[in-house]
């Protein structure tokens, strides 16, 4: 297997292939991510309605998928926090109304895979995914089990990595392997 692309997203910094292609002293990752949508002339209207864990998903995917057909990759995805940042404003949402009515909108985003769901929107991915709760990012791992995907023929890529998202602490390290 072999490498073709590369994307870390950490400290308000975007690199593609270890090359600074984006960055900003906001620290904030919420600004940090819109400032980078916008930079990037990036056109998803459903990217402003994302949690931020999908948001740093799709933002490293995108800076590796984008111009190319990707209806035969796969995506292998892993994190440590599943998606507990979104877990908490959900629970949050159900604290602050007086009826329990939560916000459905915060729901959507309560499972990890969800981010994996939204790119294989946007690049029309019609085959495998997963995504794995580790204690740390094991790429060795994540590389074996995306051989097996690979060898089996359901998939031509596989669109690799590890997101992280909890609160203001994130790092995303996406790569894309072929045979």
């Amino acid at each position: 297997m072999k490498k073709v692309g590369t994307c870390t997203i950490e400290h308000s910094k975007i690199m593609l292939n270890n090359e600074i292609i984006f960055e900003t002293p906001t620290e904030n990752f919420s600004d940090f991510v819109k400032e980078a949508y916008k930079s990037l002339e990036l056109n998803y209207p459903k990217f402003h309605k994302m949690d931020n864990l999908s948001k740093l998903a799709f933002l490293a995917s995108e800076m590796i998928l984008k111009n190319q057909d990707n209806s035969r990759t796969a995506i292998v995805f892993a994190n440590k926090s599943s998606s507990l940042d979104t877990d908490f404003k959900y629970q949050e949402s159900i604290n602050s109304q007086k009826n329990y009515f939560p916000s459905p909108a915060v729901f959507v985003y309560t499972l990890p895979n969800i981010c994996v769901g939204e790119i294989s929107i946007r690049h029309k991915m019609q085959t495998e995914n997963a995504f794995f709760v580790l204690d740390e990012f094991d790429e060795e791992f994540l590389n074996n089990y995306s051989e097996q995907i690979l060898q089996s023929g359901k998939a031509y890529k596989v669109l690799c990595g590890w997101v992280e998202l909890y609160q203001e602490s994130y790092k995303a390290f996406v790569y894309l392997l072929t045979l």
